[in-house]
C-alpha cells in the first residue's frame, strides 16, 4: 500500500534520476569487453569488462551521425573537398568537387562506413576536422560518456587519444536511438544515392549482417574494424516491448556473441509496469487524497524472480499554510523512489494535479463587455 510507505518531508531538490540495475546474466562473449543494456530503462543485463577503455574503429560514426542529424543540414548539398577522397580505408567512392546531399553521406557512412563520408560530414557540420571533435566531444559529455574521447569522425587508428568504452557506446546508442532520422537510417539495409558522375544511382548495402541476414529482431547498429581496435560492434534489437543494446569491443565472433546476448536476455526478462500514469489512488493523507499524479507510466525490465521485489516510497511536501489557496500549490509536490531488490533503480516526481479555475463570465461575456465599454455603451455622455 502506498500509504504505508508515505513519509511527509519538507521539500528538497527533485530530479528525474536513473540509477541501472545490474545483474548477471548466463551467457558467454569471445569480445574482450562487451554490454547488454536495456533501451528504456538504462538497465545494464550483461557487462564483461565495460568500463575498460578501449580503440573503439568505426562503431564512432554513431556519434559523426547523430551529430550531423542534428545540425538540421541533412538537406544540404555538400561540397567534397581533396582531404575526405583522400580518407584511408572505407569508401563509398566521393570525388573531390562533387556535391552530395548530407542525408545522403549520413547513409553511406552508416551502411558503408564510409570514411570519406566521415571526413565530408565532419568539415560540412563542423567547419572542420577539429571543429567537428570539438563538438563530437562536447556531446559526449552531455551524454555522460564519462571514459571517451573523439580525436576524429571515421574511428581509425590516427590519434593515440581516440577511445571509449563498451559502456559509453552503449550510452551514445541509447541516446541516438531516441532520434527516428537516426533509427531510420541505422535500421535500413539498402539505400540509393544519385551519382552525379555516372548514368547510375549509388546503391549501399548495409555492412550489418545482424541486420540484413542473421538476426530477424535487429533494428540497427553500426560495424567497425580496424588492425589496433580489432572488430567492434554496436546493435540494437527488439522483440515484444523488450528492445536492446549490445556493444562488443574487440570480439572475433561479435554476430554470436550479440545472438547469444540478445536470446538469452529475450528468455529471461520482460517489461513490467511498475507504476501507471495517472492519479496515485492509495495515498490517504488527506490533504493529497486523489490530488498526486504520475505523467508517465514507469516500466522496468525484470526476471520473473525479480518480479515481486519492487518496492514504493513515497515523499511529499508538508502542506504550507499559504496553500490554502490551491493555485499556490507548486506543481511537482514529491517523487517516488523505487526500489529493486533494495537497491534505488529511479526516482522519479510526483505532480499536484489542480482543479480548474472557475470564472464568473465566460470568456465570450468578458470580450463583449470590454468591446461595449470601449465603445462608449457604459459611458454617460
Amino acid at each position: 500500500m502506498f500509504s504505508r510507505l508515505m513519509a511527509m518531508v519538507l521539500a528538497t531538490a527533485l530530479m528525474m534520476i536513473n540509477i541501472p540495475q545490474y545483474t548477471a546474466a548466463s551467457v558467454s562473449v569471445s569480445a574482450r569487453s562487451a554490454i547488454l543494456m536495456e533501451q528504456d530503462s538504462g538497465r545494464i543485463l550483461y557487462e564483461k569488462e565495460a568500463n575498460k577503455v578501449r580503440r573503439i574503429a568505426s562503431i564512432t560514426k554513431i556519434m559523426t551521425a547523430i551529430l550531423a542529424i542534428e545540425s538540421g543540414k541533412m538537406d544540404d548539398m555538400v561540397k567534397v573537398s581533396d582531404r575526405a577522397v583522400r580518407a584511408e580505408g572505407s569508401s563509398i567512392y566521393l570525388k573531390a568537387g562533387e556535391k552530395i546531399k548530407l542525408e545522403d553521406l549520413v547513409y553511406g557512412l552508416m551502411l558503408r562506413s564510409g570514411n570519406d563520408s566521415a571526413v565530408a560530414i565532419a568539415e560540412h557540420v563542423g567547419g572542420s576536422l577539429e571543429g567537428f571533435g570539438f563538438l563530437m566531444n562536447k556531446k559526449a559529455e552531455e551524454i555522460g560518456m564519462k571514459n571517451t574521447h573523439f580525436a576524429n569522425p571515421h574511428g581509425l587508428d590516427d590519434h593515440e587519444d581516440h577511445y571509449s568504452t563498451a559502456y559509453d557506446m552503449a550510452l551514445l546508442t541509447r541516446y541516438a536511438m531516441n532520434n527516428e532520422i537516426y533509427q531510420k537510417i541505422a535500421g535500413t539495409k539498402v539505400h540509393r544515392a544519385p551519382n552525379p558522375n555516372e548514368s547510375w544511382d549509388r546503391v549501399w548495402k548495409n555492412k550489418n549482417r545482424l541486420l540484413t541476414e542473421l538476426y530477424e529482431y535487429s533494428t540497427g547498429g553500426k560495424t567497425g574494424y580496424t588492425k589496433r581496435a580489432k572488430r567492434t560492434l554496436v546493435t540494437t534489437a527488439s522483440k515484444e516491448n523488450l528492445n536492446l543494446i549490445a556493444v562488443t569491443l574487440n570480439g572475433p565472433d561479435d554476430w554470436n556473441d550479440h545472438i547469444s546476448m540478445y536470446e538469452t536476455a529475450f528468455k529471461t526478462y520482460d517489461i513490467v509496469e511498475v507504476l501507471p500514469e495517472g492519479i496515485i489512488e492509495d495515498i490517504d493523507e488527506e490533504y493529497y487524497k486523489g490530488k498526486v499524479y504520475l505523467k508517465h507510466p514507469y516500466n522496468y525490465p525484470v526476471s520473473k524472480e525479480e518480479k515481486d521485489k519492487f518496492k514504493i516510497d513515497i515523499k511529499l511536501q508538508k502542506p504550507e499554510t499559504e496553500w490554502e489557496d490551491s493555485r499556490a500549490i507548486p506543481g511537482v509536490i514529491g517523487q517516488a523512489t523505487v526500489y529493486l531488490d533494495g537497491e534505488p533503480i529511479k526516482k522519479l516526481p510526483l505532480y499536484y494535479k489542480h482543479d480548474p479555475i472557475k470564472e464568473d463570465k465566460s470568456l465570450l461575456d468578458y470580450f463583449k463587455g470590454l468591446f461595449t465599454s470601449i465603445a462608449g455603451v457604459k459611458t454617460n455622455g
